[in-house]
């Protein structure tokens, strides 16, 4: 007679988290103002004003735009508020910084949306691995979120895991 197979797993009230749920869809695109620098040293007001009447923005429909610039240069602040003046309109969102900044800051979003004390005491699987761009600072971000709630803290999968807190008894 064949013993009955057991999934252990399944049984021990572990909880898995997946980041890529909290992944907000669109297309990332960034805006690098160093192409509206003169000799890549300093922005121009009267030529950055005409070329922001002119330009084509509805490139950027729909898309999450991250503007920056990649060079060392004089740009004041007030370039990149009017670039996003235009840019806004048609984006999704708008974001200054990196494509990773933009990442960064939707996963901050959504993390700050969960009421953790769901959470409380219970033994918690952060799943690593996946098909979707996940920043570390989300990882750290959900992690510090879990600790005040969390009886136990792992990442992986919940066949294996890499234990990375464990609350004290007492």
């Amino acid at each position: 007679m064949a013993e009955e197979i057991v999934n252990r797993v399944a049984k021990s009230g572990i909880i898995t988290l997946n980041l890529e749920e909290y992944y907000i869809e669109g297309e990332r695109v960034n805006y690098d103002i160093k192409q509206n620098l003169w000799e890549e040293i300093a922005l121009k007001e009267k030529d950055f004003r005409e070329f922001i009447k002119i330009n084509d923005w509805s490139v950027y429909q729909d898309k999450l735009v991250a503007i920056h610039c990649s060079v060392d240069a004089i740009v004041p602040t007030w370039a990149y508020m009017l670039l996003s003046i235009a840019i806004r309109p048609f984006a999704k969102r708008v974001f200054f910084g990196s494509l990773d900044t933009i990442n960064q800051l939707l996963f901050e979003e959504q993390l700050n949306k969960i009421d953790f004390s769901e959470y409380q005491d219970a033994r918690i699987v952060i799943k690593g691995c996946g098909d979707k761009a996940v920043p570390e600072s989300a990882y750290v971000t959900l992690t510090n979120k879990l600790l005040p709630f969390a009886k136990a803290i792992m990442y992986g999968e919940p066949c294996s895991t890499v234990p990375l807190y464990k609350k004290l008894k007492g």
